[in-house]
């Protein structure tokens, strides 16, 4: 019998959109058909054929949630409002809030109006080559969104509908594990509330995105834990892995335990025959998935991976113990670090250096990062989550030694942390990266805890819903009025107008761009040139200078070269105006402000 089936077909259905979007994406820009008209005409069938096919099953969710609500408890109905009215605040957010997210300035939004503008997700010339070599399976979603709304208002809703779907994969997890209904609400709401998750719910990161498909291969082998699954569910889940690699290759360290535990399941019940031609499903859907993207990489950089400076960036060098106990140890406060700010951080230093290991060393630290860092105001980018943080990690120590469904599922939860500290160096951002172990933890940390809620000392049960609740307030306090998007204060987004949330996080940036822009738009220039710094910001160009033809000047891909400066008509950079200079002939008249610099062609 299926546990949760309702929640199933949700998360099948979601399994399926991401691969439409994704293999969408590839063929149509094989074929050169990636542009508006050809994805509103497809998107519009798609959604005749689900209306027609599926309308049932979308009544049916309603006539589902009025049941439960007759049915639900006092604190089950508080849990659900709690919850939903979180995610609410979130819709208002997403909705009202140009994306403005530092690193999406830089590479993760850039990369799609690339792609729109050439109708291909070809590699082009570019400065910032992680607009190439980082992962595009969030942003082939945001495509799909720029090309049939022409802008970004909706690009907010990606993360939020992660976000969404995370809380409800959460949930089914906890009940395949045997978690009664509480325990599935407990779930929901602690991944809900975490800090994290309420802040990048309204953003243009891609954390929550690749935690969706992480969670969705877990919850797809749990499966077949007690049943075979029939194989279409099997072409889902070597979906699913192929989404987790396409949106980022750090979700593997916890999709591939998952994935060698399921061959595990089927060798163990002899069903040889099912294992390997199940694990070519899997490897075949994960190619079809990834594949062409993972190619274009390999030919560009002779590494599937990309460049060796971004890999050696993020990845560890050192995997000496005593290095990955440090690594470990930092990612662990940095996670859990509370207002008191990073108390316990004096003695994780101090032990660096009584076993030989420099704690800001580049070969396990971020380069140009110093360790310790304040991670606990309520910043989208490192905000913690101590209250949940604690809460999962106690569940996966008592789930992990207690004789119960969840055993093994516990100590695959450890596997994928210990994947995680001994291959990704801390920094200061990391909080953000282990969302998909947040979401993997989760069903652990409501099933050691929603028993306390109905234990017979009542100190216990009230000390365990306060400690509830304080998680809950930690995030409604992130959505009221974190950062860079906040519902109250200064900032808000509804006294902020939209070009000021655009530069929020660098106010000082936006008259610059805006002056530049302004007078390249008032030459009548067609073609624009870039010229930028590896961090700078791109986008806001596509969006000020909307309908111009938009070119690097730079590159760093030797079989990709640059057109010349000859072949624009305006030059805009970002960077030193010694840098600016360096590309720009003194006889087009460099203009600076600030840090930005611009220049028109002279007429001959």
């Amino acid at each position: 019998m299926l546990v949760a089936p309702t929640r199933l077909l949700l998360i099948r259905a979601g399994v399926v959109f991401g691969t439409a979007a994704v293999l969408l994406v590839e063929l149509l820009s094989a074929v050169h058909l990636l542009n508006r008209p050809t994805v509103i005409v497809l998107w519009a069938l798609a959604a005749v054929l689900v209306g027609f096919f599926g309308h049932k099953r979308i009544f049916g969710l309603w006539g589902a949630f009025r049941e439960f609500w007759a049915s639900a408890d006092r604190l089950e109905r508080v849990i659900a409002l709690v919850l939903g009215g979180l995610f609410l605040a979130d819709l208002v957010i997403a909705l009202v809030a140009p994306p403005n997210n530092f690193d999406s300035q830089t590479y993760h939004l850039p990369k799609v109006e690339h792609w729109a503008a050439q109708g291909g997700v070809g590699f082009y010339p570019t400065v910032i080559d992680r607009q190439l070599a980082m992962a595009p399976g969030a942003e082939y979603i945001l495509l799909h969104l720029r090309l049939l709304t022409g802008g970004d208002s909706l690009y907010n809703l990606v993360q939020l509908a992660a976000g969404v779907f995370g809380a409800l994969i959460a949930s089914r997890i906890t009940a395949q594990l045997g978690g009664a209904r509480r325990a599935q609400l407990v779930a929901a709401l602690i991944f809900g509330t975490t800090p994290i998750v309420a802040l990048e719910a309204t953003s243009t990161q891609t954390d929550l995105v690749v935690a969706l498909w992480v969670g969705a291969v877990a919850t797809l082998v749990l499966d077949e834990r007690e049943r075979r699954t029939p194989w279409p569910a099997i072409a889902l889940l070597g979906a699913a892995a192929g989404l987790t690699l396409l949106t980022k290759a750090t979700g593997l360290l916890a999709a591939g335990p998952l994935l060698v535990w399921w061959f595990a399941t089927l060798l163990r019940r002899r069903e040889w025959v099912r294992a390997v031609a199940g694990t070519g499903i899997v490897v075949a859907s994960m190619a079809l998935i990834a594949g062409p993207y993972l190619w274009r990489v390999e030919t560009t950089y002779s590494n599937p991976l990309g460049p060796d400076h971004l890999r050696d960036s993020i990845s560890m060098q050192r995997h000496d113990p005593a290095s990955v106990l440090i690594n470990a140890l930092r990612i662990g406060e940095t996670a859990l670090q509370t207002p008191a700010g990073p108390v316990g951080a004096g003695a994780i230093r101090s032990l660096a250096h009584a076993v030989g290991v420099d704690p800001d060393a580049r070969d396990i630290t971020y380069w140009g990062a110093t360790y310790p860092y304040k991670s606990w105001l309520p910043d989208e980018d490192r905000v913690s989550f101590p209250v949940q943080g604690a809460l999962i990690l106690a569940g996966a120590v008592v789930l992990a030694w207690r004789r119960s469904p969840a055993r093994v599922y516990a100590a695959l939860f450890w596997v994928a942390v210990l994947a995680y500290v001994v291959m990704v160096k801390w920094q200061p951002w990391g909080n953000r990266l282990i969302v998909f172990l947040v979401l993997l933890g989760t069903p652990l940390a409501a099933l050691w805890v929603e028993p306390l809620l109905v234990y017979r000392r009542r100190w216990v049960v009230r000390a365990t819903a306060a400690v509830l609740a304080i998680g809950a307030l930690a995030g409604t306090a992130a959505v009221a009025g974190g950062w860079p998007r906040r519902l109250v204060g200064s900032g808000s987004v509804f006294t902020t107008s939209t070009m000021d949330q655009r530069f929020i996080r660098r106010p000082e940036w936006g008259s610059d761009y805006r002056w530049a822009a302004d007078a390249v738009n008032a030459s009548g220039a067609k073609r624009v040139g870039i010229i930028e710094g590896y961090n700078s910001w791109e986008y806001p160009w596509w969006i000020l200078l909307k309908g111009d033809d938009l070119v690097s000047l730079q590159s760093l891909q030797p079989d990709i070269p640059a057109p010349p400066i000859a072949s624009v008509d305006a030059v805009v950079c970002v960077d030193p105006p010694i840098g600016c200079w360096f590309y720009i002939p003194q006889e087009w008249h460099p203009q600076t402000q600030g840090s930005v610099t611009y220049a028109i062609r002279p007429v001959s």
